[in-house]
């Protein structure tokens, strides 16, 4: 058995949510820990009676990391008063969520997990964590604006750190980015007087979209993850790791790529 862990990390664990929803949980008193109501940062063992709205959690979930390719249309939340949320696109048989966002009007990789502590360390910008992104704009792209957006260009109150950029077709062109701000690479182009026509995500740091079609998902790989697993392993806080070793030996079970059915709904 682990040490005793805080409770919003063990419901996070358990794959029921991410740890600040975990939070909001404990917020609004549903979860019982033995029969009383969870004080938000007590903590608690595997072997305690951990239940929210009556249903007991059953401690540390398997793994879960896979990598989808969102279709436009799908929206990146877990509220399931949203028709077009991505856990009910993706319908996975645990409960899993998404690392960050990527917008209802874009398409690409995004990556979705059970485990909290991925989330929170992916999550951190100050990290330089890099992704990568395939954008179509309205007209031709210049010098003049490959030097401006990489540079950096102002928007929501600050300048977006420098980027790498390269021009890859007449209105098309590549932008690895290390922030993650909202809709950050639309407003970098609307600021310069140009308008996004399509936007695709291929890489989040290790991770790369390749030839998975839109609508499916996959299983990151042991080597996927073990590489991941090894540049995220320093973003550190004051909270336990809950990846480890065994974890980026999991067996590549379900590794195959799977269609979504109800692709056919958009």
């Amino acid at each position: 058995m682990r040490p005793k862990v805080r409770i919003n990390k063990f419901i996070s664990d358990s794959g029921f949510c991410s740890r600040r929803e975990a939070d909001r949980v404990l917020e609004e008193r549903r979860v019982t820990v033995d029969g009383t109501v969870a004080d938000v940062g007590m903590s608690v063992s595997d072997g305690q009676c951990v239940c929210i709205d009556g249903k007991k959690l059953n401690g540390s979930a398997g793994m879960v990391l896979i990598a989808l390719n969102k279709p436009k249309g799908i929206v990146c939340t877990t509220e399931s008063g949203e028709k077009d949320n991505i856990v009910d696109f993706v319908n996975y048989p645990e409960r899993i969520y998404p690392i960050g966002r990527l917008d209802k009007d874009s398409e690409g990789l995004i990556l979705m997990t059970n485990n909290g502590d991925i989330v929170n360390r992916m999550m951190r910008s100050r990290h330089n964590h890099e992704k990568e992104y395939i954008v179509t704009v309205h007209k031709p792209v210049t010098r003049t604006f490959l030097c401006k957006i990489s540079s950096g260009v102002p928007i929501l109150g600050t300048v977006t750190r420098h980027c790498f950029v390269e021009r890859i077709g007449k209105r098309k062109f590549r932008i690895i980015l290390t922030q993650g701000m909202n809709r950050q690479v639309r407003r970098m182009c609307e600021h310069l007087g140009f308008e996004v026509i399509s936007l695709k995500r291929v890489r989040i740091l290790n991770i790369k979209l390749g030839d998975l079609r839109e609508g499916e998902y996959r299983n990151v790989t042991k080597e996927e993850r073990k590489a991941l697993f090894d540049i995220i392993r320093d973003s550190k806080d004051n909270t336990e790791s809950t990846f480890s070793e065994e974890d980026a030996q999991m067996p590549d079970s379900f590794a195959n790529v799977v269609k979504i059915k109800n692709l056919g709904h958009m």
